[in-house]
């Protein structure tokens, strides 16, 4: 199963997770894909067959710049994804109103796409962890087995 790893970062923490991830799900046999700052074309020429989202928060709860223009441009083309699995590991600040807003922001996308969430979103806050790769490990395995079962 080929699953590509979208990322939107503000100080790099959650292009780390991202790259995590990709070892992780490589490891568990997937065929994960994670380029940062991707355009649809490089997106839809991978061809996937599930989508991970993971993103940070910021501003309002709006996404980190250097994932808006994917996000914009996925909303425009409204790609015929309809069906396929996804998931979104969302880093944010739990003493913001806005915490993980970003990631809803990909979740609701997610919804307008018809992507199945196969997993509930993670949600990692910044005031509780300093090892986010670690921490998102135990679903990220959770993540693998749901795409394989």
């Amino acid at each position: 199963m080929k699953i590509a790893i979208l990322s939107g970062s503000v100080y790099g923490t959650a292009e780390e997770v991202a790259r995590h991830a990709e070892r992780q799900l490589k490891a568990a046999g997937l065929e994960a894909w994670h380029k940062s700052n991707m355009s649809l074309d490089e997106l839809l020429a991978f061809a996937p067959d599930a989508f991970l989202t993971v993103t940070s928060t910021t501003g309002m709860g709006e996404l980190p710049d250097n994932l808006l223009p994917l996000y914009s441009e996925i909303r425009d083309r409204l790609p015929a994804w309809s069906g396929l699995p996804g998931a979104v590991l969302a880093l944010g600040d739990s003493s913001y109103d806005t915490f993980c807003g970003g990631g809803e922001l990909i979740r609701e996308l997610y919804a307008e796409l018809g992507l199945r969430e196969v997993v509930e979103m993670l949600r990692l806050d910044s005031s509780e962890t300093v090892t986010p790769e670690s921490d998102a490990e135990p679903w990220l395995q959770e993540l693998a087995a749901a795409l394989q079962g």
